[in-house]
């Protein structure tokens, strides 16, 4: 009596599910010559490559806020900044946001008061126009 072998067919994923999302930002100037300058910085030679490495290093950040930790840098000397973003702040345990303190002077609290006490918004200067377009 012979006995017959079936061949087993392999499915293949159709090839849509195959094909990596596309991304694309509309960047302003400036930040699209940050964005050039960074990769050329860290000889990081694709947008894909870039945008890998930051998203990996977002997430790491996101992660450490959600466990209530603080993201730091130390200098050589010992001095520490803490870094306060607001979108990762968000994620902190609520006994444990960030409290920032102002040294006020008195000139810019009445400076301030001026402007939150104006009944019209003062026109942008030429100089704040351009900063923005850069």
């Amino acid at each position: 009596m012979a006995t017959q072998t079936r061949k087993r067919r392999t499915e293949v994923a159709p090839l849509t599910a195959r094909r990596k999302t596309k991304f694309q930002a509309d960047l302003a100037p400036a930040e699209d010559r940050m964005i050039r300058s960074l990769k050329e910085e860290l000889q990081v030679s694709s947008n894909t490559d870039f945008l890998s490495d930051a998203l990996a290093l977002f997430r790491w950040a996101a992660s450490e806020r959600r466990q209530g930790r603080r993201i730091m840098s130390e200098s050589a000397s010992g001095e520490r900044r803490v870094l306060v973003f607001p979108r990762l702040e968000q994620l902190a345990p609520d006994w444990e946001l960030p409290r920032v303190e102002i040294a006020w002077t008195d000139r810019e609290l009445k400076s301030l008061a001026k402007l939150a006490s104006a009944e019209e918004a003062t026109a942008p200067t030429e100089a704040l126009i351009r900063a923005m377009r850069d």
